[in-house]
């Protein structure tokens, strides 16, 4: 690790937050790992719960707080907010979320000295633009997860249908993470090679169906696992854990990281995913991709899109 010690807080000790730490605790990424929650009791069980596993991965303080621990944090991480109930639209639940996010940040810029912030809760690229406003941070220091968790699906998916190992996949989602979202098929490749280069070549037996219905189930893998187990948690944690990774290391890696957009590809006033070169003082640049003219058209209604549901809740 760049530094000796490095201390994260995550904000909600819920599935989501509660996961990521204790992946955390396995990567042994920091030294210092703070739980946040109104619900102190839930903090303080996760924290003894991964403590008592301690001595089996290695030395780490792991311990459950408030908005005044989130003081020399290398990142601090939102993963707080209501979960969307049946029937809830999702301008409901970005009303209620935006409330709670609003509280948030109010409290953290408090005891704030320096770090990034990593917003996890949905809707995310709207609780990104908002946080980045509120806080008045300077717009790459104050990510989501944006897409990650998609393109990483989007790879697994690919990996699966050419039978070849998801680390030789590469492929972005970008936009949205949400409805409107979209693969980016002019810069995904396997082994160097463009991914059109395989759809075209009837060895490979793939139609335009297969394609869409890639897509339709990158959409839709979130809604079809709480269908079945309630939440979906794990997947996100280790998505969390990489884009650590990237920070706490300096590392320079390309995530697809949702941040506000100021310009890029037309785009202005709005939080959405790109892929994006991400280091210790959060987003350094976004990658300048020649897009087709139909993903262009596509990424900009993904931005209109994301501006409705920006426009229902300025008030907030």
């Amino acid at each position: 690790m760049g530094k000796n010690r490095s201390k994260v807080a995550i904000i909600g000790a819920g599935f989501v937050g509660a996961s990521a730490a204790f992946a955390l605790s396995l990567n042994q990424m920091v030294s210092e790992l703070v739980l946040i929650d109104v619900a102190k009791e839930k903090a303080a069980g996760e924290a003894m719960d991964i403590n008592h596993g301690l001595s089996f991965l290695g030395q780490m303080k792991v311990y459950d707080g408030d908005y005044s621990d989130v003081a020399d944090c290398d990142v601090i991480v939102i993963t707080a907010g209501a979960n969307r109930k049946p029937g809830e639209t999702r301008i409901d639940l970005a009303k209620k979320n935006v409330a709670i996010a609003k509280e948030i940040t109010s409290n953290i810029m408090k005891y704030y000295t320096r770090g990034v912030i990593l917003v996890v809760a949905n809707p995310v690229d709207v609780l990104t633009y908002k946080i980045q406003k509120w806080s008045g941070l300077p717009a790459g220091r104050v990510l989501g997860t944006g897409t990650v968790l998609d393109s990483s699906r989007f790879r697994y998916l690919l990996s699966e249908k050419f039978d070849v190992d998801v680390r030789n996949v590469h492929g972005y989602i970008i936009g949205e993470h949400g409805d409107s979202q979209l693969p980016l098929w002019s810069a995904t490749h396997i082994a160097g090679k463009n991914i059109n280069e395989y759809f075209a070549d009837p060895a490979y037996g793939i139609s335009e169906a297969d394609k869409e219905a890639i897509m339709v189930d990158v959409k839709t893998a979130g809604a079809e696992i709480i269908k079945r187990k309630g939440a979906t948690y794990y997947a996100i944690a280790v998505s969390i854990n990489t884009i650590l990774e990237s920070l706490l290391k300096d590392q320079n890696t390309i995530r697809t990281v949702s941040t506000v957009i100021n310009g890029n590809y037309g785009i202005e006033e709005v939080a959405l995913s790109l892929p994006s070169i991400v280091n210790s003082n959060g987003v350094k640049s976004i990658v300048d991709l020649k897009l087709a003219d139909d993903e262009l058209a596509a990424l900009k209604h993904s931005a209109e899109q994301l501006k409705i549901v920006l426009n229902e809740v300025k008030d907030i």
